[in-house]
């Protein structure tokens, strides 16, 4: 048994303490279990007695402050300004009778991952007198005082854990999540420049045994071998998902003053809302003007995607008639590449079938679907390039949802049957109560793209984003066990341009990362995506995370940094 003890005196609702609890094994791969909240204990059941670790949402926040009587500032035993309600994770744990302190296994994960990434980065030149190596120094102390305080003074209802051991690791834990995104956010300041500029590629040319031949050196990437993944040879491309009917002045000059490209979602429900009729004009007004008008690329899809905000009605008919669902998807493919090929130049073909969540698929099921998908572009449009989304791309669904396939081994699973995509595309999107979105920090959202990047194929970000408020569901007390959290403050207009500029800058620096989708252009009356989500606002009015959005496009091309992290000590949501 794997249990966790959760130090709080007012024993805590199940429903709080389990928000977006999952389950982790080796190499982060999510792993199937149950997780239940008793006795003030989190107890893990799960098939195997391999080493497992748990991921839970953690308060980093103003109310723990005042509950633990933490002070705010550069004492030994303080900490920094609230970081947020963010979901958290142990280090891998073996099974044993007495349950481990939570708070200090978070801890100990947290400064095991700065340390790892400090190599992978190679960012051991910071020096001691770095503000992130004072940071770090002051977690690992209050660690080892965490250590020495958890036999002493405890009773047994604590399991003899001691009071201070937990005030003590949620320090530790506190000061490394802080090192941690102040870490992450120095590695994209460095390498940023570089990779927008092509020098990464360059030298990942001349130094990689796997370099193409000199006349493909311009279009193919190339895999590093001292770097995690591949380096791609163009810079990365900002573009922006538009639903088909956010077709407004406002919406195209936007669009038309930030954007690299845009991203057309062919939802479906919205393209073929009744069986075998089709509604194309909203989506071919806006691909009309950004071919004929803006002149800039366009990205199509996901076209097959089975949430349940992307289905028909009608096609629920045939949900568990696999052999013709299978042929619908069939002629949907066709249909849309048909008419669609001389105007895309990316197809992002199936999204999120590994989730398995909606329509339900056999393994079996997952390989045919995905090849006939991939297949029907080839052949109709061999001059694309194909793509696979990735959807809640940490995998904690898998933990409850036996019949789905983790993220990242359904890529490989991909790979290994020879289907034949350009890559992989992911969907990070933060802050509201649905599964897979709650909030994390950069250097989680960092880490997760270096996991990606090993498939070895280039990557793209198929919608990225946070909301500019807190979404109204939030407050639904059925809706608890999701509540996603937040990330340094609550969600505000310029508290999404601050996580704009961060997380699309340590994207950009990524030499994998070929392009970076925001996940709506628009507030719409009905979102698709995700309320309060857009650059526009619902009255067309642009929200500081356009601008932000236009910057960093700007120092992509420009070769330089975006604005504020020309500031050493600029940290998102400082006010």
């Amino acid at each position: 048994m794997l249990s966790f003890l959760v130090f709080e005196g007012d024993r805590p609702q199940p429903e709080r303490v389990l928000r977006h609890a999952h389950l982790l094994g080796p190499e982060s791969t999510p792993v199937s279990g149950e997780i239940r909240f008793e006795s003030g204990l989190i107890r893990c059941t799960k098939p195997s007695g391999e080493a497992t670790s748990l991921g839970v949402q953690v308060g980093l926040d103003q109310q723990t402050i005042d509950e633990l009587g933490l002070a705010v500032g550069d004492r030994d035993d303080g900490v920094t300004p609230p970081l947020g309600i963010i979901t958290l994770r142990t280090c891998l744990l073996p099974e044993r009778d007495r349950p481990y302190l939570l708070s200090l296994e978070l801890a100990r994960h947290r400064l095991m991952l700065y340390l790892n990434k400090l190599e992978d980065w190679q960012l051991f030149d910071l020096g001691t007198d770095s503000e992130i190596t004072r940071l770090f120094e002051r977690a690992r102390h209050a660690f080892t005082r965490a250590l020495v305080a958890q036999r002493t003074g405890g009773d047994a209802d604590a399991h003899g854990f001691s009071p201070e051991a937990h005030r003590q690791a949620v320090i530790s834990l506190w000061l490394a999540v802080e090192a941690g995104e102040r870490l992450t956010l120095e590695s994209a300041r460095r390498d940023f420049i570089p990779r927008v500029t092509g020098k990464v590629f360059e030298h990942t040319l001349e130094t990689s045994p796997h370099a193409p031949p000199s006349r493909q050196r311009a279009t193919q990437p190339v895999l590093s071998i001292d770097r995690v993944g591949v380096a791609v040879p163009n810079r990365p491309a900002i573009g922006c998902t538009v639903s088909p009917a956010s077709f407004t002045e406002s919406a195209q000059r936007v669009a038309h003053e930030s954007l690299d490209f845009l991203q057309v979602p062919m939802r479906w429900v919205e393209m073929e809302p009744e069986e075998g009729k089709y509604f194309w004009r909203n989506t071919d007004q806006w691909i009309e003007w950004a071919v004929r008008k803006a002149k800039i690329p366009v990205v199509a899809g996901p076209v097959i995607d089975f949430r349940a905000k992307c289905v028909p009605r009608w096609l629920y008919v045939w949900e568990n008639d696999y052999e013709t669902l299978r042929e619908f998807v069939y002629e949907h493919m066709k249909n849309l590449v048909t008419r669609y090929r001389r105007t895309i130049g990316r197809w992002v073909v199936l999204g999120g079938l590994h989730v398995n969540d909606n329509f339900h698929f056999t393994f079996d099921q997952m390989m045919d679907l995905t090849r006939i998908c991939v297949l029907v572009v080839r052949k109709l449009h061999p001059t694309a390039q194909v793509v696979l989304e990735i959807t809640h791309p940490w995998g904690e669904y898998h933990t409850a949802n036996r019949r789905s396939l983790p993220p990242r081994l359904y890529a490989e699973m991909v790979t290994q049957a020879g289907i034949m995509v350009d890559g992989f595309s992911l969907r990070v999107q933060m802050g509201q109560p649905m599964p897979g979105q709650s909030a994390r920090d950069l250097m989680v959202f960092s880490s997760m793209l270096d996991r990606y990047a090993a498939l070895d194929k280039p990557l793209s970000i198929s919608a990225i984003g946070v909301p500019s408020g807190v979404p109204e569901a939030v407050g639904d007390p059925e809706l608890d066990g999701l509540n996603p959290g937040f990330w340094r403050g609550v969600w505000s207009e310029p508290l999404q341009a601050d996580w704009t500029t961060a997380a699309l800058t340590i994207a950009a620096a990524k030499p994998y990362i070929q392009s970076i989708t925001w996940q709506e252009l628009y507030d719409m009356p009905e979102p698709a995506e995700m309320p309060r989500g857009g650059l526009i606002t619902v009255d067309g009015t642009p929200k500081p995370a356009a601008v932000r959005i236009a910057e960093v496009r700007r120092a992509v091309h420009e070769g330089v940094l975006p604005e504020p992290l020309n500031d050493p000590a600029w940290m998102p949501g400082a006010g």
